[in-house]
């Protein structure tokens, strides 16, 4: 019964969609941590990204322990 309305084609295109979101995420921090290294202020950063404070100033103490 559970698999009756099963549809193979919809499941992969879920499955691709959230791998497309996790990338484009995965960039997103990616271009954040390259701005701050070249010294961007975290307002430029918000302001490509679209991050909030928090999460860039996670991104910049990343970036410093590495």
């Amino acid at each position: 019964m559970l698999f009756d309305n099963y549809d193979f084609d919809t499941y992969m295109a879920v499955i691709r969609e959230g791998g497309r979101e996790e990338g484009r995420e995965e960039g997103r921090e990616e271009i954040a941590r390259n701005a701050l290294a070249e010294g961007a202020s975290i307002e430029f950063v918000q302001k490509i990204t679209g991050f909030d404070q928090a999460v860039i100033n996670r991104l910049q103490e990343n970036t410093a322990q590495r």
